[in-house]
């Protein structure tokens, strides 16, 4: 993607949500690898939100079945398609949710001419994937990092 205006890069210096990072715009509110890239064409601003958490053999200690596996990377990849009702644009995601190795990359792409509007979409897909993907977690099993700290924060949370 090309390098930001000066309008979109302030709109996301001005969030709370995002820090500079190599390659756009890195979360800084989620423990999972989430990047925003974001270039300016026409007066329009496209998006393109990258998420990458662990699969689920990859969260926890021990093995995962199979088809266990494949049941929570199912659910999980229709949960994520609904990110478009946590957002202020008008947007009908279809996000790519891929396997790669031991992670999960969820890519969401889309294009707002509000900046302010868009960063602030962009912050939440990403925290929505996090509690999607919080959602997903199955009892039984021992998780370890990042993973392990959802759990412990949202237990917390819920008193």
């Amino acid at each position: 993607m090309t390098e930001t205006s000066g309008r979109v890069a302030r709109a996301f210096r001005d969030h709370d949500s995002f820090e500079r990072a190599d390659d756009g715009f890195e979360s800084t509110t989620t423990p999972f690898d989430a990047v925003v890239e974001a270039s300016e064409r026409d007066g329009r601003i496209d998006y393109v939100v990258r998420v990458r958490v662990p699969s689920l053999s990859a969260a926890v200690e021990g093995e995962v079945a199979t088809v266990v596996e494949e049941g929570w990377l199912e659910t999980f990849e229709l949960r994520v398609a609904d990110a478009d009702g946590v957002v202020r644009g008008d947007h009908d995601f279809d996000p790519d949710v891929d396997l790669a190795a031991e992670e999960v990359v969820v890519e969401f792409a889309f294009t707002d001419s509000n900046e302010r509007r868009g960063v602030d979409d962009a912050a939440a897909v990403i925290n929505y994937v996090e509690g999607t993907y919080v959602q997903g977690i199955i009892p039984g099993y021992d998780y370890v990092d990042p993973v392990a700290r959802l759990v412990d924060r949202a237990q917390r949370a819920s008193g």
